[in-house]
């Protein structure tokens, strides 16, 4: 019999502590040729992919609304190598802020990424892995700011164009934790996205190929990950925003 799935759990939330471990996050020599092995087979499917340095999940612990989170830095080929992985590692678990940017009128935007990406045909809201360039002085990781740099960099938003909605939303099941947080412009959602196709005609290789509105459940598309899907079922169910929305 096949193992029984891992339910994605839906945690809301008013604080995340996240901090950076003092030492990079260590995996042992049978795991580090594993992660080797993996990314030579992605790399040569996709010769784009890129291999830095970012930061994975090495504790985290749930306490009513607050989640203390601490990071350790590692590299992307082992991001995807714990990924790609059929049960959950032992001790490190996958973690990112993601921004679920809604425009003035309440439709969310969201991106399909583009082919040489590794999650190419995948539709999410923009977001990345946080990085080192998200630690503060004082080991502190600023997730609203990985929220806030992702944005722009994939889309051309300027920061101050955005506002963060109050709380997170964590998605978490055993081998990765979500941080979702609205984000809200000015904007009609039609005319958000109308700003990312044009800024995406004019990068040089675009993160995404396309940009899709969704304004409820008739939108959904069978390329959003799960942990989309339920974030929106939610957003929806709940009507997250809808007497606020606006700058």
């Amino acid at each position: 019999m096949s193992a029984p799935a891992d339910p994605l759990r839906l945690v809301a939330l008013d604080h995340v502590d996240a901090r950076l471990a003092p030492a990079p996050r260590a995996f042992s020599a049978e795991e580090r040729v594993a992660i080797d092995a993996h990314f030579a087979a992605r790399l040569a499917a996709n010769p784009a992919l890129w291999n830095g340095r970012v930061l994975l999940l090495a504790e985290h612990r749930f306490e009513g609304r607050t989640l203390t989170a601490r990071y350790g830095e590692s590299d992307y080929a082992s991001l995807l190598w714990l990924l790609a992985q059929e049960g959950a590692h032992p001790r490190i678990r996958a973690s990112f802020a993601m921004g679920a940017l809604r425009g003035a009128d309440g439709g969310f935007v969201l991106i399909r990424m583009a082919a040489w990406t590794a999650n190419a045909g995948r539709i999410y809201f923009a977001a990345g892995t946080p990085d080192l360039s998200d630690v503060a002085a004082d080991g502190r990781v600023d997730l609203e700011g990985s929220v806030l740099r992702e944005i722009g960099e994939e889309t051309g938003i300027a920061a101050g164009e955005l506002t963060l909605a109050p709380g997170w939303t964590a998605i978490h099941d055993t081998r990765r934790v979500a941080l979702m947080r609205e984000v809200r412009i000015g904007e009609e959602a039609g005319a958000v996205a109308a700003r990312l196709r044009r800024f995406a005609a004019g990068e040089v290789r675009p993160e995404f190929d396309e940009v899709l509105v969704v304004r409820g459940p008739q939108d959904i598309r069978a390329e959003m990950p799960p942990l989309v899907r339920l974030y929106l079922a939610k957003a929806w169910e709940e009507g997250w925003g809808q007497a606020t929305l606006g700058p």
